[in-house]
């Protein structure tokens, strides 16, 4: 039987050279059938509202263009940003309870597949050891 639900990955399995925040922390739009704003998004298993935030993938092999995600994460309060890495607007995160939904993206070109992703919790990067 085929998966029906999102697929559990790793943090480090997803983006192996780390992952940074960039912007704000924003809610989900939920949208009627008519393209009317409804308020926030719950999400469908824990009822919470979802917040979204943009993340780069520190990964440098990352394709131009595809390096930044979405991550939605189910929070009752709205997440809190990890701190700035030496002033700059990059946010070194972590996501606990990271899970992948591909899906079909039509587009310019032949379609692809392209990855909703989802997250229980965000928290900051651990720092880094040594000169690193």
């Amino acid at each position: 039987m085929a998966i029906q639900t999102a697929i559990p990955v790793n943090f480090d399995a997803f983006f192996p050279s780390g992952a940074f925040v960039v912007g704000l922390v924003e809610p989900v739009v939920k949208w009627s059938d008519d393209g009317q704003r409804q308020g926030q998004d719950l999400d469908k298993n824990s009822g919470h509202p979802l917040w979204q935030v943009r993340v780069i993938d520190a990964d440098p092999e990352a394709k131009k263009g595809q390096g930044e995600v979405t991550v939605k994460i189910a929070s009752i309060s709205e997440p809190t940003l990890p701190p700035e890495m030496n002033g700059l607007p990059f946010r070194p995160a972590v996501f606990d309870g990271l899970t992948v939904t591909p899906y079909v993206k039509e587009g310019q070109g032949r379609p692809r597949v392209a990855f909703s992703l989802r997250a229980h919790e965000m928290k900051p990067a651990p720092k880094q050891r040594g000169g690193e």
